[in-house]
């Protein structure tokens, strides 16, 4: 009985596995960038405060990283390139980032740096209007401080910029989805929002 249920249920998955392999097409849906995927599964989203179409996407990044295995990395990655504002000031939202990430706070004051941003439509001049928004937000002014001076954060800023280097080539805009360090996300304007969170969720899964 357990043999016969084991090929129904092998049966019944075939065919869900055949129209996810069908669905997305190398070249329509992504585009492979490198050789050899990453040991481990991971998506790399590179963005940027200052951008619009980011911002709008913040939604739909939540779904993704709700879809993900527990065993696939999740790195935003703040890009330094946009006309927006100057690469200084870009760098010091990168390391207000990194510090909300080591305070195990990221999405919450990411969110307040976007509506900073495009909400209260108000200008980052540098590190002190972010430091700001961190403690209108409940963050200590102190704790901010120490870990802006910190060599931990100073380290993981120039890791994301290292990031930035590696794939720029391929970051002709943003947001951007590079998966298992190998496959790039491409989107059309006809994909929903679902198709979206399962073609990233299945390029996690490819080799």
């Amino acid at each position: 009985m357990k043999k016969l249920f084991s090929i129904l249920l092998v049966a019944m998955l075939l065919p869900l596995s055949v129209h996810a392999a069908d669905e997305w097409q190398e070249g329509e849906h992504y585009i492979v960038i490198n050789d050899k995927a990453t040991a481990t599964p991971e998506v790399k989203e590179f963005f940027s405060f200052w951008c619009p179409a980011c911002y709008s996407f913040e939604p739909l990044v939540k779904k993704i990283k709700e879809g993900l295995g527990e065993d696939v990395k999740f790195t935003k990655i703040q890009v330094n390139f946009m006309q927006s504002a100057g690469p200084d000031v870009q760098n010091d939202a990168t390391k207000a980032m990194i510090i909300a990430r080591a305070m195990k706070k990221e999405d919450v004051l990411n969110t307040a740096v976007f509506n900073y941003i495009h909400e209260q439509r108000s200008t980052v001049t540098g590190l002190k209007d972010l430091r700001s928004v961190f403690i209108i937000n409940g963050v200590e002014a102190e704790e901010f401080d120490k870990m802006a001076k910190s060599f931990s954060v100073k380290s993981l800023v120039n890791k994301n910029n290292r990031e930035i280097e590696t794939y720029r080539e391929y970051l002709n805009g943003v947001p951007n989805f590079i998966v298992n360090g190998k496959y790039q996300a491409k989107f059309s304007r006809d994909m929903t929002a679902d198709q979206i969170v399962n073609l990233i969720v299945w390029l996690t899964k490819q080799s």
